[in-house]
Order: C-alpha cells, then sequence, then structure tokens
C-alpha cells in the first residue's frame, strides 16, 4: 500500500491565512468547510500534487497537541517548485516575508525561505528529494 504525507497546518485566522497562501504562494483551494465565528473547520489546500489541511486554532484534543489559541504554532513546509527565483519575485509581491533569499545549495538545486503571517515556516525549492533517492 502506498503512503502519502499531507501536513496540517492550524492558524488563529485561518481565514486569511488561506488567502495569503494562494495570493503569496499559488495553493488552490480545493475544500473549505467553515464553521462559526467565521472559523474554518477544514480546509485542503493544493499545489501541484501536494496538498496541505488547515484549519482554525483551537483548544480541542488535537489543538491542544499541535497548538491551540492560546499557544504558539509553528511548522516548516518544504514544496518543490519549477523557478524558485520567479516563485520568490511573487511571493514577496503578495506581501510575503523572505527570511532566506534564493540560494543554491551545495546537496543540488536552489531554494528560499518565506515565513507566513502567523510565523510558519515555508521553504519552497528545486531539489526533488524523490528523483534524487
Amino acid at each position: 500500500m502506498g503512503a502519502t504525507v499531507i501536513p496540517i497546518l492550524r492558524y488563529r485566522d485561518a481565514a486569511a491565512a488561506i488567502r495569503f497562501l494562494a495570493d503569496a504562494f499559488g495553493f488552490e483551494a480545493a475544500l473549505v468547510v467553515e464553521g462559526q465565528d467565521e472559523t474554518i473547520e477544514h480546509a485542503q489546500l493544493r499545489f501541484g500534487s501536494g496538498m496541505v489541511m488547515v484549519g482554525t486554532a483551537r483548544d480541542d484534543e488535537f489543538g491542544r497537541l499541535v497548538g491551540g489559541s492560546d499557544r504558539p504554532i509553528r511548522g516548516s513546509i518544504y514544496v518543490i517548485v519549477d523557478d524558485v527565483d520567479a516563485h520568490a519575485e511573487h511571493a514577496r509581491a503578495a506581501g510575503a516575508e523572505i527570511i532566506m533569499e534564493p540560494t543554491a545549495q551545495d546537496y543540488g538545486g536552489s531554494d528560499y525561505v518565506a515565513a507566513d503571517p502567523e510565523g510558519n515556516i515555508w521553504s519552497f525549492g528545486s531539489y526533488d528529494p524523490w528523483a534524487a533517492g
């Protein structure tokens, strides 16, 4: 049986995060389940053949494990892109904080690092560990 890894991120303002991830990084909302009081119960955001799931931070059982409304929420995601420089410029123009400019790496490819508005770290690079394996 094959396996697929799909990261889950919780945000204090998940609706704003979804808009940011679409505008700055190119994600597309495949499914958004809205809750009460402008919360997001569950969202699936696609990027190529990859996906992240997003929801509003809350103090439920899962939220207490990954970061509820009273704890910092931090994650780090790596996304493979075709053109690192163009992607970085698009993200910058959309307001993303670039915390590491596009850089060639010794192990191959290049990448850059950006922070989203709630402090999650996003790395975008041309290195494909599946192809390198």
